[in-house]
């Protein structure tokens, strides 16, 4: 769905010709662009500078400002684990547009260190304190940077490792840790195709001897993401294989392996057990001498067919029923926080006038009451209505929202939001400037050129009280 943007007296969308040299000119002035999801006076937003291309963002704090079916919406952060590291492991630069991510794993070794356990576990979940993303929370944030937790039915049968490659490497675009680009140090091999392999062979080596290890003295390690195929026995230890680096395999030692399988020994049954998931690895390496790469800490997520991240068995029946009836939601992601710490499962994007989040209770931690309070007290704490399911207790609940077919005889639930191909026009009583025509370059570039004065200024935000939810009906 395109976004509608007012700059000034125009009404733009990024399909609009003219559109990045628009923003270019407005870049580091007072011009704020207006987002028009929920129609005027619009939402504040700024423009970044991001790698080549000039984009607009959300506001730090302002995801949950716009309509569940804005690019730009986010559900309220305490409903994942982003709010635990916003603002102290995510430091976002309004001013150049880029990130300041901070790490609780290195990206250096020196030599004769022993490897630590794999970051992101239950274990180093539960010891971080939110200052710090671990390698778990790294890969969540990325992968929502890159929109890989939402889903659209057009999506269907579009997401590939070639789009996950991709998307990726833009999301690491503008992110730094300690001072440096993420994207000099995240390695996210390419697809694999045997016609091509010498050629990826050595645009590898190309990439990876830049952090291979001298003989002697600290040094560097790069961060890769990639898809597992498997852990298999070597003559020393373990190899991780992954899918697209089928004949460079990544070395892990003893007790490397034997913390990895305890930590996320849930994690490794449920790709197990569901022929359709993949495990998506993150993790820290280096490189001998010799170009040999070995392991030095590891995470791994599940995601399903779709390449949605799922925790459970559970949540895998609720995600596959949502795509099923081709239903628009965000699934909601942990970050750092570790399981017995109550989030969202997702939110969905179609329901009207607000989203509605979606929350699973773990039956084993059904009679938990550190839990319990925990959950009540954020679906009282949020502006999103609540959707509840404890699995062993009865069937899952109706999904809200459901199709004209399905709603059956309770004509109060409302249809899901139709998904355009291109953008629809505004009432005729909008201000000037036509939504429904693409806007001539020349009339963008007058329009940048106006002296700054005609921008008119952005309103302050309007504050609305939240009606309290009904606690009657949870399932505790």
């Amino acid at each position: 769905m395109a976004n509608q943007y007012r700059i000034a007296n125009y009404l733009i969308s990024a399909q609009d010709e003219g559109f990045e040299e628009l923003l270019a000119t407005i870049h580091n002035t007072a011009y704020r662009p207006l987002c028009l999801c929920k129609g005027e006076p619009g939402i504040p937003m700024y423009v970044a500078h991001v790698g080549e291309h000039f984009i607009i963002k959300r506001m730090p704090d302002s995801g949950n400002q716009h309509a569940p079916d804005c690019n730009s919406f986010e559900p309220p952060c305490e409903l994942s684990g982003l709010g635990d590291v916003l603002g102290s492991a995510i430091q976002c630069n309004e001013e150049d547009g880029t990130t300041s991510l901070k790490f609780d794993f290195s990206l250096s070794k020196t030599t004769g260190r022993t490897p630590t356990p794999g970051s992101g576990g239950e274990a180093s979940s539960v010891r971080t304190d939110g200052k710090r993303l671990t390698l778990r929370g790294t890969l969540h944030y990325l992968w929502e940077e890159a929109g890989f937790n939402r889903w659209f039915p057009a999506m269907a049968g579009k997401r590939n490792w070639y789009t996950i490659h991709q998307h990726l490497l833009l999301a690491a675009e503008g992110k730094l840790s300690k001072g440096k680009p993420l994207s000099d140090t995240l390695f996210v091999p390419p697809p694999f195709f045997v016609d091509r392999k010498a050629e990826i062979s050595h645009r590898r080596w190309e990439r990876l001897t830049k952090v291979a290890a001298a003989e002697k003295g600290p040094r560097d390690l790069m961060l890769l993401i990639a898809e597992v195929k498997d852990i298999v026995p070597g003559r020393v230890g373990q190899k991780l294989i992954a899918k697209q680096l089928p004949d460079f395999p990544f070395l892990m030692d003893a007790q490397l392996h034997n913390r990895f399988m305890k930590a996320f020994k849930g994690e490794w049954d449920l790709f197990k057990a569901i022929d359709t998931t993949h495990l998506l690895a993150i993790g820290t390496f280096g490189v001998s001498p010799n170009g040999v790469a070995s392991l030095e800490e590891l995470s791994v997520i599940v995601v399903d067919e779709h390449w949605l991240p799922i925790e459970s068995m559970f949540e895998k029946e609720l995600v596959e029923k949502l795509t099923d009836q081709k239903r628009c939601f965000l699934k909601v992601l942990r970050y750092n926080l570790a399981s017995n710490i109550p989030v969202a499962a997702t939110v969905l994007l179609d329901t009207r006038p607000k989203g509605v989040a979606m929350y699973i209770i773990p039956p084993a931690l059904a009679e938990d009451e550190e839990y319990k309070k925990g959950l009540e007290e954020l679906i009282m704490a949020s502006t999103l209505d609540a959707w509840v399911w404890l699995p062993g207790q009865g069937e899952m609940p109706p999904l809200p929202g459901l199709t004209e077919a399905e709603r059956g005889t309770n004509p109060t639930l409302p249809l899901p939001v139709e998904i355009h191909s291109s953008p629809e026009p505004f009432p005729a009583d909008s201000p000037p400037g036509d939504a429904a025509a693409p806007i001539p370059a020349e009339t963008v570039r007058a329009a940048a050129a106006d002296p700054i004065e005609t921008i008119p200024p952005v309103p302050e935000e309007s504050i609305h009280e939240t009606p309290i939810p009904d606690m009657s009906d949870l399932p505790f």
